[in-house]
């Protein structure tokens, strides 16, 4: 059976040290949007764009896993609905989806995207205090029974399947 690794944190909690990681030693495929986006659209956001390519890269996950290979999806997935949309699909294909949450600290957090900026700051992209501040308010941190893997509920209220949130959230999905 193919596994999904889907990578799960905050920006600079080393999760694509750890998508990258996880490809080599599944001889995966790894699919990040922050390698994507920059050189595509020149900022990390661009007008929505992002959740475009995210959603092409999840059809193309999905794709692989149908083949039978191994894939890294390197999305950080901030709230448990885009978590367990992926979770579904990834079981709708027949394959197992692994959760790999990768927490940070905010010290650390601050030190990791500065050095970063410092160091590559062509392939990152500015992050204020007031960003990561913001992002860490956002963030539905998994609890034990999403990273076990255990039962997947139904999509929110409005929603028929994971199939159609995933459509509206992810525009180029289907």
């Amino acid at each position: 059976m193919t596994t999904l690794f889907l990578t799960v944190g905050l920006p600079g909690a080393g999760k694509t040290t750890r998508a990258r990681q996880l490809a080599e030693e599944h001889s995966a495929l790894r699919l990040t949007p922050d390698e994507w986006m920059i050189p595509l659209f020149g900022e990390p956001e661009a007008d929505g764009k992002r959740d475009v390519l995210e959603g092409r890269l999840l059809w193309l996950g999905l794709e692989a896993l149908r083949v039978g290979t191994d894939v890294v999806l390197d999305f950080g997935c901030w709230s448990r609905d885009e978590r367990s949309a992926i979770r579904w699909l990834t079981e709708s294909v027949g394959a197992s989806c692994h959760l790999v949450y990768v927490p940070v600290n905010h010290e650390t957090q601050r030190a990791r995207i500065a050095h970063r900026r410092s160091t590559t700051p062509d392939q990152t992209f500015p992050m204020s205090e007031a960003d990561l501040l913001r992002w860490r308010a956002l963030f539905e941190e998994p609890d034990a029974a999403e990273l076990d893997g255990h039962e997947i509920g139904g999509p929110p209220p409005g929603w028929s399947d994971w199939l159609e949130w995933a459509a509206d959230r992810w525009p180029s999905f289907k």
